[in-house]
């Protein structure tokens, strides 16, 4: 784990490298771009300031921590002197009654810092785009139902936030649900929506219960960061293609023409299918996406794993087994058990209308 002196070290050569006037135009003069060449220049230099001036805002929480630290303990240490002066006993009977409350503090800030500086140090995605996936739990047709209305919660959202999306594959229910449904987000996405990983739950009265039963089911949500074409190289001979007819709800086939497509990397293992699209081209372009997502995560979990020690992380922070959110529609009430706090106006929430539940995690 980088220390404050490494982040320190980190901060003003990012300062550095942000004052360079040749980022945004990085190109050299023994190279002269053309016009259409230098439009995907200036968007790469574009890519790299942003990136830089993130990184310089995160660095920059940490260093202001620390020096909140170092004031707190510089005025311990002002109090311990006027305690030995014993010039004013109003005075030392105060700043020995501040003691144990700026010790507090400062305890309270450098678990703080020490989380901010364990999150530094972790792989992080440079992706800003998402690929969601959302699987039905426990629960059958209602967990169905559910996993559908969390997708259209998160596309909801997505629609408020002006990012675009797709579908990349799914496979729906004949009530109306999804058993699976993988999609994409594009814009800003992965720092609002990374903490939305794990088993979410709803509990409520399905339409089919006659008996008036509260039922409790779940869904799982995955949010694998969507790796840049730069970022990752898929090697023809490292994947297996096979192509198939798409299937519909009930899982009947409704495509005479092997239009979906399923793409295995060979290397991991790791197999993903898309049979959304009508052309088996654009199901093919889809899988490569899930795929190239799925493969940048399981390194970031490798990695994880080397440096913790812990197993089976979703990228965001939550385990993929681990429950963090219960939907309690008899009580129009939707709980984060992370942050043990609860949200009403259930309707308004599954709309879309989830930004202060997504600030609360940030």
């Amino acid at each position: 784990m980088f220390g404050i002196e490494d982040i320190k070290k980190d901060y003003d050569e990012i300062l550095k490298q942000l004052s360079d006037p040749g980022l945004i135009s990085d190109y050299s003069a023994n190279n002269p771009p053309t016009s259409s060449k230098l439009g995907r220049i200036a968007d790469v230099g574009w890519e790299k300031f942003e990136e830089l001036s993130k990184k310089k805002k995160s660095l920059e929480k940490i260093i202001e921590k620390q020096k909140e630290i170092d004031g707190l303990k510089t005025q311990i240490e002002e109090n311990k002197t006027i305690l030995k002066a014993k010039d004013d006993q109003e005075l030392s009977v105060l700043a020995e009654s501040e003691l144990p409350i700026l010790r507090e503090k400062i305890d309270s800030m450098e678990k703080e810092l020490e989380n901010m500086l364990e999150e530094n140090s972790s792989p992080q995605p440079a992706a800003q785009s998402v690929i969601i996936e959302i699987r039905a739990g426990a629960g059958g047709d209602e967990a169905a139902l559910f996993a559908g209305e969390l997708y259209r919660m998160y596309s909801k959202y997505a629609t408020l936030q002006s990012w675009k999306q797709k579908i990349l594959d799914s496979h729906p229910t004949e009530i109306g649900g999804f058993k699976e449904i993988i999609f994409e987000i594009d814009g800003d996405v992965f720092a609002k929506l990374k903490n939305e990983g794990g088993v979410h739950r709803v509990q409520r009265i399905p339409k089919t219960e006659k008996a008036g039963r509260v039922h409790t089911s779940t869904a799982t949500v995955a949010v694998l960061p969507k790796p840049k074409s730069s970022e990752i190289k898929i090697k023809p001979d490292e994947i297996k293609i096979d192509f198939f007819r798409s299937s519909g709800a009930g899982g009947q086939n409704v495509n005479k023409r092997e239009t979906a497509v399923r793409i295995t990397h060979l290397p991991s293992g790791i197999s993903v299918a898309s049979q959304t699209e009508r052309s088996q081209a654009q199901n093919k372009e889809n899988a490569l996406a899930i795929l190239s997502a799925k493969i940048v995560e399981k390194r970031i979990e490798e990695e994880q794993s080397r440096l913790d020690g812990k197993r089976n992380i979703q990228i965001g922070g939550a385990k993929r087994a681990e429950k963090i959110r219960t939907y309690n529609f008899p009580q129009d009430r939707v709980t984060d058990h992370r942050l043990k706090k609860s949200w009403h106006n259930i309707e308004e929430i599954m709309e879309g209308k989830i930004e202060k539940i997504i600030e609360s995690l940030q």
